[in-house]
């Protein structure tokens, strides 16, 4: 029996935008013979995604004749708007929102980005169509136990692994996509897609932040942007200091020092920190 054959009941199949997810849902097309009414597709952009993870869940749709839901909070209700390939958010909108709503910015201990722009959105996108219960079809493969080791939630859902009890690894999801006619024009370096995801995000290393922070000036820019904003609304008529995305640094101080050290810092190991999921310590 296939490990990617859909459970009874309506099914949400998560899709970051990423080879992994893509690659879980062609199998799940492929195992079940296309996709069902009860299977729903879902891509919740944040507005920092680079350009090519837009391009490519579009391309995902229309290559595989698969209509994929795109979605984005709201800070009012109803909490989400659908929007499409054109009409997404493309310089953050979607997350500034939720800054000025929390005045705060999400960090390692408290990532209320994700929960509220992408779970909190697709189950009330969800529950608006009228899903009561449902399955939540995750990408983790068998290679990440440490995302894999989590208690269930206790919510209106469920949460499916397939790609762990099948046992895929990131190379079979490299294989699969060198044999492809199209695939996320973003780098893989070592089986790692360094700018997946949200662009800056400070779940990244520190090493992967400067480096972005070095190739994408002007999207790096945002995030610094975001700091300052926050510094402002939490410390009105104050220095714009103590609101970072990260305890060790703010996106300034990067920026500041990649100009002052350039490709030695990056080139040269132990200049930055290479933990992710904000490991590094001081």
């Amino acid at each position: 029996m296939s490990h990617y054959l859909l459970p009874e009941g309506n099914v949400q199949i998560a899709f970051s935008g990423g080879r992994t997810s893509a690659y879980l849902l062609r199998q799940i097309i492929d195992a079940n013979g296309g996709l069902p009414d009860r299977a729903v597709v879902t891509f919740q952009n944040t507005g920092r995604e680079m350009p090519e993870t837009l391009d490519f869940v579009a391309e995902v749709g229309e290559q595989w004749g698969v209509r994929v839901v795109w979605m984005e909070y709201l800070p009012d209700a109803p909490g989400f708007q659908v929007v499409s390939h054109n009409s997404a958010a493309r310089d953050g909108e979607p997350f500034e929102a939720l800054i000025r709503k929390r005045k705060f910015l999400p960090n390692v201990m408290a990532r209320f980005c994700t929960q509220e722009m992408k779970v909190r959105v697709a189950k009330k996108y969800l529950m608006s169509i009228g899903w009561d219960r449902w399955t939540n079809c995750v990408g983790l493969r068998a290679d990440e136990p440490h995302r894999l080791n989590k208690p269930p939630p206790k919510d209106r859902w469920t949460v499916w692994h397939p790609l762990a009890t099948a046992g895929v690894s990131r190379q079979d999801v490299a294989a699969f996509w060198q044999a492809q006619p199209f695939d996320l024009r973003l780098p893989n370096v070592g089986g790692n897609c360094w700018l997946g995801n949200c662009d800056g995000c400070f779940l990244k290393s520190e090493a992967h932040v400067a480096a972005f922070t070095r190739e994408f000036p002007v999207r790096a820019a945002w995030w610094e942007r975001m700091e300052a904003l926050t510094a402002q609304i939490t410390r009105p008529g104050k220095p714009t200091t103590g609101a970072t995305f990260s305890k060790r640094y703010s996106r300034a101080e990067i920026r500041d020092f990649m100009e002052r050290q350039g490709d030695w810092a990056l080139n040269t190991e132990g200049a930055l920190c290479q933990a992710d999921d904000g490991e590094c310590t001081a």
